[in-house]
């Protein structure tokens, strides 16, 4: 069974090649069939794949072919199985799935649904690359395939010049990651002389001591690709623009797969990484403070996709958090269950946006309680999810996280600090969501319900999101072992508590209203507040006034360059020759004899005085 694995990424493939080449003109069912057909397809076999792999327990490694031969250097087509490839694979296939699967109601009506799901499965092919890879140039490879794809998904309703400028943004910022990526690669491949990361990963462990300048920069240019992927601090402005895109877009590009890609390259390369203890500080910081940077922006959103845009780069950042103070095995459980309640969370809100005449201000909503049944117990079981209470996926991983980042020397009480008030900020804005959506007066009716399309998926991402924490992961032989010294019972019990006390108040604010913080609201420092939250802490207006429009007035300055000047008169000249040439053709036969008798003569005169 183990020999299948190539067939994983081939599936989607070859359904969006079929899909591209037909150019739309299939019947729309069998549009869906293929675009959802195709990744259930790529499920079975990862599940197939997946038992044959824990049955040997052994690492798997699959050549294809040779890439290219360049000197000594020849990267494979090859693939690689181990527990974390095999977890990553199963949220790709099996979370895809239910978004296909969801994509085939929500999309169903519009005329260019074949191209949807090409480049939808075209995305899962790259995304299914990124993680098979069993070196790091194949591995860029499926990056940057799947930055392509996310930029064709998210202005993918090209006519509104809005979405092709989230489209544009989301393309550039992720570059200036992906460039720092590859920096970082050639710096590897120059030290160790090989991008083959289980080799890579043996070679630098005997060239390189702790703490040595080379990995700890090779590391942090890594984790440069890293924040630009998984939409971090401070390249995160393209992901709550990205919402531009399709709902079910959002769901499986910008919640469960492409903004984990940066996570994974982390923990892919962690051997590289425990050599560095800088870079890993540098990790855990930017994860916290890109946690608490989004939950105070969501906090203040009023668009329902872009609350779930900036949860998502909060919850990232609870991954980096986990990756930097060495829980590895904590940051990829979150990665999981993350998957699970926030693809549940944006599907639902694609629901609501589908049945509601495509509004997204949650203050227009309201009452959707009883109106939209499934879609209420999908947003309430995917936000208790989120907000980590008791006894939901969520709160298995998220704990793990803020327990070991505690235990970490020195800065670990701090950490786990941070974090906590994250998780207070997440419960708040959680259940803000909740309640201004589905409870109260209702301010409109829906014009549809979700068919059963769209209520299957979130049915089965409604229990995956309460039962995905007792999952155990096949990732012991993966990364190295967690110490056995666990937080005390009141650290512990501290965890638990906090995203209850947020549900409390956000309960008192936003449904009983016993809290009443309208005067704090209100006052002219919370106003402040309100609208530099509500902008995202004033990042898109620094980087239009640093980079943006020093970067227009210069390409404005240089429209007329001098070199241009150069190149035009040359044309001009050559013009004014061609010009005269031109005259001489007088189609008369005397004139054509005196010329040749003219210049023959002065070729004469010429060669005589050079001889």
């Amino acid at each position: 069974m183990l020999k299948l694995l190539p067939l994983i990424p081939l599936f989607p493939l070859i359904s969006s090649i079929l899909l591209m080449v037909t150019l739309g003109k299939m019947p729309k069912k069998f549009v869906a069939i293929l675009g959802a057909g195709s990744v259930g397809l790529a499920a079975v076999t990862t599940l197939l794949v997946g038992l044959a792999f824990m049955e040997s327990g052994q690492p798997y490694h699959q050549v294809l072919w040779t890439w290219m031969q360049v000197g000594n250097f020849s990267p494979d087509i090859a693939f690689y199985l181990d527990g974390l490839t095999l977890v990553m694979m199963s949220v790709i296939t099996g979370v895809g799935f239910l978004i296909h699967l969801f994509s085939t109601e929500f999309m169903e009506d519009d005329v260019s649904v074949s191209r949807y799901f090409a480049y939808l499965n075209m995305f899962v092919f790259a995304m299914l690359i990124l993680v098979m890879a069993d070196n790091l140039l194949l591995l860029y490879l499926g990056w940057e395939g799947v930055g392509a794809c996310s930029y064709l998904l998210v202005g993918f309703w090209y006519q509104n010049p809005e979405n092709g400028a989230a489209a544009r943004k989301a393309f550039v910022v992720t570059r200036i990651g992906d460039a720092a990526m590859a920096v970082g690669l050639f710096l590897l491949f120059t030290e160790l002389g090989t991008l083959d990361i289980q080799p890579m990963a043996e070679a630098a462990k005997t060239q390189w001591q702790v703490g040595d300048t080379v990995p700890v920069i090779a590391c942090l240019l890594l984790l440069g690709g890293a924040v630009g992927k998984s939409a971090q601090l401070p390249l995160h402005t393209w992901l709550p623009d990205a919402m531009a895109g399709p709902t079910p877009v959002s769901a499986l590009i910008h919640a469960a797969t492409m903004v984990t890609a940066g996570v994974y390259l982390i923990a892919r390369t962690h051997e590289l990484f425990l050599l560095a203890p800088p870079a890993m500080l540098a990790v855990a910081l930017v994860g916290l403070i890109t946690s608490l940077m989004a939950a105070f922006t969501a906090l203040n959103q009023h668009d329902i996709k872009r609350i779930l845009a900036y949860s998502t780069i909060s919850q990232i950042g609870y991954m980096f958090l986990a990756l930097g103070v060495g829980a590895w095995a904590a940051g990829i459980f979150h990665l999981v269950t993350h998957a699970f309640f926030k693809a549940l969370l944006f599907l639902a809100a694609g629901a609501v946006i589908h049945c509601l005449h495509h509004e997204h201000n949650i203050f227009k909503m309201g009452g959707l309680r009883t109106r939209l049944p499934v879609v209420f117990w999908s947003f309430l079981i995917g936000s208790a999810a989120l907000a980590a209470l008791p006894f939901t996926s969520g709160f298995f991983s998220k704990d793990m996280i803020l327990l070991q980042a505690y235990e970490l020397p020195g800065a670990g009480p701090w950490l786990w600090a941070g974090g906590l008030l994250g998780a207070l900020l997440t419960a708040i804005y959680s259940f803000r969501l909740v309640f201004v959506v589905f409870f109260g007066e209702a301010k409109m009716e829906p014009d549809k319900l979700p068919g059963i399309r769209m209520a299957l998926p979130l049915s089965l991402l409604c229990v995956l999101s309460i039962i995905g924490g007792w999952f155990a992961l096949p990732l012991s032989s993966v990364f190295p072992a967690a110490g056995d010294h666990h937080p005390s019972h009141l650290i512990e019990g501290i965890s638990i508590s906090i995203p209850l006390i947020g549900l409390a108040i956000a309960y008192l604010i936003f449904l009983g209203g016993q809290l009443k913080v309208d005067g704090l609201v209100n006052s002219n420092i919370g106003q402040v507040l309100k609208k530099f939250w509500f902008s995202g802490w004033a990042m898109d207006w620094l980087y239009d006034k640093l980079w943006v429009r020093p970067y227009k007035f210069l390409a404005y300055i240089l429209r007329r360059e001098c070199m241009d000047d150069i190149y035009n008169t040359i044309v001009k000249f050559c013009q004014f020759l061609f010009m005269v040439l031109s005259r001489t053709q007088t189609g008369r036969l005397r004139w054509y004899a005196t010329s040749m008798v003219f210049g023959l003569i002065l070729v004469i005169a010429l060669l005589q005085g050079a001889i």
